[in-house]
């Protein structure tokens, strides 16, 4: 049914918000003019930033903070290969975000006009898709097509690269049905494999649930807990999985991996059976893939069929969504299984505490040192509080010492690793959670590299604190030269402004404090106003995170000082004895 004659620009704008958009993050320029110029009567809410890069990374903070797709837009050339980093990391994280740029006129593709980029050629591979609508009647089509496919099965980045003359012409617009794009995705599982993996539980005595960023993604938390307790199984979690189980559950063992937690390493080597949901055994994960669970009967569920067999081979494949399969075990396990007030095994995770909990992680600061700091602050926020996180030491120390209690509470760059993350994240997060406190916890390298956005959390109203653990140096390269390369510091050592004058040089609120007591003050004081606030926070440049296991190495091998190898995870222990 023809609606209207229309301009593509006009027809951008009016699918925008019949899809629900109400913020776009973005700066313009020539090629996408003729939609700024229409956005200017929308009811669409602008956030300008200060480089697009920025623009992708807030509209993926909001898109995890809310679950809906986060918009970006960019003009052509530089302005869309400025976005290409922030697509790269929502791509790497299965972020839903659509990313909107301008393009010269279609007359001009492909003959080096003024600031023309191949967009759609240098996106391919990091997109779920990506369009160039060539007239303005395939416009509405696409941007229904693209908000159901960033959204549908595995979410992800879609990009939609418009023509300025598209943009500008004028015709007949159809209007376009949601049940006319049709989307093909997994999600259901299948009852057979579903049945397969109900028995391996049922016969398990040592399982272990290994969750990924897709229960959070699917909003399977709950379904996760409730098969957790019937099982009576421990839970661990990847770094994207980070809040899909509550840290201070009993049963919950924290972060799996490289810089993961004691118990969780260990525990996950002596499980007989894993239960691995919407996570792809990520080479930080799992660190040396041949020695991690070699004695595991392995499950793996995930929406994503290419995810499965990819890194680890396993025993029962399910491809479905997180929520769908978790529940339809839970059913079909209470039909065979009492739910589990105690076992063997679960007294062997007390154990393994405690084993964990001797064991003296080396640490060369006395006072302010990064875990005393996050656990100081976990004790002081609201348990709502969303926690954004840039890339490098202070990364990992938040995975560590922060504790997450709730999902979409902990947003992290985790596949791509993007150093300036975390603060345009932070703020499409408070854009799409108001109401909610918003903390980004920094490094002193990362942090600086967006730090141009003060303005911007300034101009537009949007109040974040930022904790910087400034340590004058690029924190986790330097830790590495200093353990395998004979503390060669080549080009590490940071000269730092004063980042309590360029804070309150852009409008926000600056302090820098030197005692766990001044922290706690000014994190208060920060809860209270109305403005950004930059925590500057010394820390040791010799300051090391651990516990690590070094590369090459496996699980057992975690590392807790730069001299010696724990024994505690590379001893066997007795294996529980199966329990009825």
């Amino acid at each position: 049914m023809v609606i209207a004659k229309l301009s593509g620009a006009q027809s951008l704008i009016d699918s925008l918000q019949k899809e629900g958009v109400e913020v776009i993050f973005g700066l313009p320029g020539g090629a996408i003019l003729p939609v700024y110029d229409i956005l200017y009567e929308s009811n669409i809410r602008h956030i300008l930033v200060k480089h697009e890069q920025s623009a992708a990374h807030m509209a993926d903070g909001y898109a995890r903070a809310s679950g809906r797709p986060g918009v970006c837009m960019a003009t052509s050339g530089p302005g869309a290969t400025n976005l290409v980093t922030g697509i790269a990391n929502a791509y790497m994280d299965s972020s839903p975000v659509v990313a909107i740029t301008g393009q010269v006129p279609r007359t001009m593709i492909g003959k080096d006009a003024f600031q023309e980029a191949d967009i759609i050629g240098i996106t391919t591979s990091i997109t779920k898709y990506n369009f160039q609508p060539r007239t303005v009647a395939e416009v509405p089509k696409v941007v229904k097509m693209a908000f159901k496919l960033a959204t549908s099965g595995r979410p992800g980045p879609v990009l939609i690269d418009i023509p300025r003359d598209v943009q500008v012409e004028i015709d007949e617009v159809d209007e376009v049905e949601d049940n006319h794009v049709k989307v093909r995705s997994n999600v259901s599982p299948h009852p057979l494999q579903v049945k397969r993996a109900v028995d391996l539980l049922v016969n398990a005595e040592r399982p272990i649930i290994l969750a990924g960023g897709g229960i959070i993604l699917s909003n399977a938390s709950e379904a996760l807990q409730a098969l957790a307790e019937l099982l009576l199984a421990p839970v661990a979690t990847t770094l994207m999985g980070k809040g899909c189980f509550p840290e201070n559950h009993p049963l919950s063992l924290g972060v799996v991996g490289m810089h993961g937690s004691p118990e969780a390493n260990k525990a996950i080597l002596e499980a007989d059976v894993l239960l691995a949901v919407g996570c792809r055994f990520s080479d930080r994960t799992t660190c040396n893939i041949s020695d991690f669970c070699p004695d595991a009967k392995i499950i793996h569920v995930d929406i994503d069929a290419s995810e499965i067999g990819k890194n680890r081979l396993v025993d029962v494949p399910i491809v479905g969504d997180a929520n769908i399969t978790l529940s339809k075990m839970y059913e079909m396990l209470t039909k065979c299984l009492v739910k589990r007030e105690d076992s063997l095994w679960f007294k062997r995770i007390q154990e393994i505490r405690e084993e964990c909990s001797s064991i003296e992680v080396f640490s060369r600061d006395d006072g302010l040192s990064p875990p005393k700091i996050l656990k100081e602050v976990r004790e002081i926020v609201p348990p709502d509080t969303i926690v954004t996180t840039e890339v490098g030491q202070n990364q990992m120390w938040a995975s560590l010492y922060f504790k997450a209690y709730k999902p979409r509470t902990f947003i992290t760059s985790g596949g791509l690793g993007t150093m300036g993350f975390g603060f345009p994240a932070a703020l499409g997060a408070k854009v799409a959670k108001p109401d909610v406190p918003v903390l980004d916890i920094a490094g002193d390298g990362s942090f600086i590299m967006t730090s141009n956005m003060l303005i911007t959390s300034v101009n537009e109203n949007i109040p974040v604190i930022v904790l910087i653990l400034n340590n004058s140096m690029l924190g986790m390269v330097a830790q590495w030269q200093r353990l395998f390369y004979n503390r060669r510091y080549s080009a590490v050592k940071l000269v730092n402004p004063d980042f309590v004058k360029l804070v309150e040089a852009c409008g926000a609120n600056g302090v820098r404090v030197n005692s766990l007591d001044e922290l706690k003050n000014a994190l208060l004081q920060a809860l209270k106003n109305d403005v950004t606030t930059v925590i500057d926070v010394p820390v040791s440049p010799e300051e090391d995170v651990f516990p690590m296991v070094p590369p090459g190495k496996g699980l057992k091998n975690m590392i807790f000082n730069a001299l010696k190898t724990s024994s505690i995870l590379t001893k066997r222990s007795s294996k529980a004895p199966r329990e009825d």
